[in-house]
């Protein structure tokens, strides 16, 4: 009878220690692996990361899929369809698989060069307005009231303005800025602009695009940094006399960065379409480095005659916003506790 009561209590006390084991190995699962195993699980999340990654890899090495020059011409084969084969002598044996622009150009080459600028300014613009956005943010959720008052002052002012228009002047005054009398510009300015120059306009796009993204990250990041800064685990380093930078460093900034990478996340398409716009009227990358905004900017004309020169860069360009937007939604939903389980 005391065997069996033995035994059973010693079957009692391994359950528990299990349990406690596996309860442990739950706990030490932190957010970013929780939100990882979410992320998976949706097939369509998977989709559009695997779609994005493939991206990345071509705007890396375009010269590996592009199987034409994005700037070689061919007049013979001008507004040529899909599927058609070149038909001049330089090019004897190619296949146009998207067809040719206005000029001979193969429509495949310019669409695969052409992710460069997307992805270029999907991670740039964003790393821009994150690094901006979030250290002004920072500063002023944790300073004293006066400074805070005067600093959101000045984002209330720009943020007053339409975003798509200052982008817009911005980049127009760059853009003038270079084409005035090399004798008469900075050094710093000279370096700007060749650096410009080498990047095919990107650089301008970078700048114009960055200098006025980040106002809404700052105003989030002061907003999280306020709450936070109320907490106990703040106030306990402050108590035992922390310096501030620690405080930002250690305590504020990993507790906001989740909402921060979330709102960035979502708003990467809306960078996306501002180059693409300003491709398309003009003030983006310049000729002939390719954009898929300033591809359908050149194929608008041809429309009736040419839809495929349309079709393509927009399939592109949509495919892209999508899967950027698939994706910022999941990580925000895996980052939401009361989306768990759902």
């Amino acid at each position: 009878m005391s065997s069996s009561t033995q035994e059973s209590a010693t079957r009692t006390r391994a359950t528990e220690l299990a349990n406690e084991l596996a309860s442990t190995q739950r706990r030490s699962r932190g957010l970013w692996s929780d939100m990882v195993r979410q992320l998976v699980r949706d097939p369509l999340v998977v989709i559009s990361a695997l779609f994005l990654l493939l991206l990345i890899v071509i705007a890396l090495f375009p010269g590996l899929f592009a199987p034409l020059p994005y700037d070689l011409t061919s007049f013979q084969d001008k507004l040529a369809s899909p599927g058609s084969m070149a038909t001049s002598d330089k090019l004897a044996g190619h296949r146009y698989l998207l067809g040719a622009d206005r000029l001979g150009r193969d429509m495949l080459s310019r669409l695969i060069y052409g992710t460069r600028v997307s992805m270029a300014v999907a991670f740039i613009g964003a790393g821009v307005s994150f690094l901006i956005g979030v250290t002004y943010g920072l500063i002023s959720g944790y300073a004293r009231s006066s400074i805070d008052n005067l600093m959101m002052r000045i984002v209330d002012v720009v943020y007053g303005y339409p975003t798509l228009i200052l982008i817009i002047l911005l980049q127009v005054f760059l853009t003038a800025s270079s084409q005035q009398d090399p004798s008469q510009i900075s050094g710093l300015q000279q370096i700007i602009i060749g650096l410009d120059n080498s990047t095919g306009g990107l650089f301008f796009v970078f700048v114009a695009i960055g200098a006025v993204s980040w106002l809404n990250m700052a105003r989030l990041t002061r907003g999280q940094v306020m709450h936070y800064r109320q907490q106990e685990f703040v106030q306990a380093a402050e108590a035992i006399g922390a310096p501030r930078k620690r405080i930002l460093r250690r305590h504020l900034l990993p507790n906001v960065l989740g909402p921060l990478i979330v709102a960035e996340t979502l708003a990467i398409p809306t960078y996306i379409y501002t180059e693409a716009f300003l491709s398309f009227i003009g003030l983006g990358v310049q000729p002939p480095m390719p954009s898929w905004g300033g591809m359908i900017s050149d194929a608008y004309g041809a429309l009736r005659s040419a839809p495929h020169l349309i079709f393509f860069p927009a399939l592109a360009l949509s495919l892209t916003m999508l899967a950027f937007n698939f994706l910022g939604d999941a990580i925000r939903d895996a980052m939401d506790p009361r989306m768990k389980g759902r």
